[in-house]
């Protein structure tokens, strides 16, 4: 009785996730009307930052750094590439798509952990993985020369980032015995630096300090980052990690939908069904192999 309650628990966790996650694409669209893409991402990554810091002291867990090398190439990865490439992929892309094609991460993940992990891939997660090129083709319309197909591609190469420090943490996992939550914490102070140092360096227009900023840079820092990232843990303890992974899947579908509801960001035929194909190639990904008698 107890199991069935803390999976209910960790599925009403789970929708709240999604939408916490999935409409979160639709804020940091919006709010580029007021503050520079690298600027903004500076200031909710501080946010967050100290928001997750917030967080262990709560949980009781020990602060102590984690190790510095691996951490520093998965803060690199995973908070400054991931994150500066999704923003400025936001300037021109619409939400909705520009998640979507962050969230090809799992893809990228299979032939890098081949590399670094040596896990070498089942036959069909490439037959799943020739279906996802067939759906990417679809969304970015190469024949047609439009500004939106720079937007797409940053969009891929900030899936890329966030598959290698996905990768990178799998590694250190498998080396030592380190707390999830403190790695997340560690490696965003030190990719959250380096926004901070570009966001000067690169000198955007000035900053129009609005009640919608103000919203958004609450909205990440105390849900997208503090709130979401609790509940991701509850998540993962309570249900299985096949259902967990597959879980990631409704986070851009919500942000596909809530950019065609409240943007109006409606794709044409061919995007349409390279959304669906990406859609059905992920979920072919994530799904656990059945298992040998």
């Amino acid at each position: 009785m107890k199991s069935l309650t803390a999976q209910r628990g960790a599925l009403a966790a789970l929708a709240i996730l999604s939408l916490i996650w999935g409409f979160n694409w639709i804020v940091m669209k919006s709010v580029l009307a007021f503050v520079g893409p690298v600027t903004f991402s500076a200031m909710r990554y501080v946010f967050g930052t100290a928001v997750l810091f917030l967080v262990l002291v709560l949980r009781g867990e020990t602060l102590r750094p984690t190790p510095w090398r691996d951490t520093l190439l998965i803060g690199l990865t995973q908070t400054t590439g991931f994150q500066v490439m999704v923003q400025f992929a936001l300037i021109s892309g619409g939400a909705g798509k520009t998640a979507l094609l962050a969230y090809t991460m799992p893809f990228w993940v299979i032939p890098l952990a081949w590399a670094l992990l040596g896990d070498r891939p089942a036959p069909r997660q490439w037959l799943w993985i020739v279906l996802a090129a067939g759906g990417l083709v679809l969304v970015l319309e190469p024949w047609h020369t439009q500004v939106g197909l720079v937007s797409a591609l940053l969009a891929l190469g900030g899936g890329v980032c966030w598959a290698i420090g996905t990768v990178l943490s799998k590694r250190l996992f498998q080396r030592m015995t380190v707390s999830p939550l403190r790695l997340t914490a560690w490696q965003m102070l030190h990719g959250t630096a380096f926004i901070v140092v570009l966001a000067l360096c690169l000198h955007e227009r000035a900053t129009l300090w609005t009640p919608q900023l103000i919203g958004a840079l609450i909205y990440n820092g105390v849900l997208s980052s503090g709130v979401a990232w609790a509940l991701w843990l509850f998540i993962v303890q309570r249900l299985p990690a096949n259902v967990a992974g597959l879980a990631s899947l409704i986070t851009p579908l919500v942000g596909v939908l809530c950019a065609w509801a409240i943007l109006h960001e409606q794709p044409d035929l061919a995007e349409s069904i390279g959304i669906a194909v990406i859609g059905v190639a992920l979920f072919g990904v994530l799904r656990p192999a059945r298992a040998r008698a």
